[in-house]
């Protein structure tokens, strides 16, 4: 729960600057040709950083995926093991 709300306050904090950050452009004295090639290379930017933190975004879930898959296969095999003993116990 609270590190999906760090999530969000970061999506919420790149938004907010990637608006300040089209705002300081389109009004900083520079011509149209130099804005344009500056909004293409800070595009370019963060969709670098997009993608970089969407591959991390993915590894860290596979291995929490994995790691619960064998948290859950242990779990089943000490409940096998359990049922076994207790078969035991009731023969006896």
């Amino acid at each position: 729960m609270a590190q999906q709300e760090n999530n969000e306050k970061l999506v919420w904090f790149l938004a907010g600057m990637a608006v300040g950050a089209a705002l300081g452009i389109l009004f900083a004295p520079r011509s149209g040709r130099e804005v344009r090639r500056l909004i293409g290379e800070k595009t370019a930017e963060g969709r670098d950083f997009l993608a970089e933190t969407g591959r991390d975004i993915y590894s860290k879930g596979r291995e929490l995926y994995d790691r619960g898959k064998g948290l859950a296969e242990d779990a089943a095999g000490l409940f096998d093991r359990g049922g076994k003993e207790e078969d035991k116990s009731v023969t006896m």
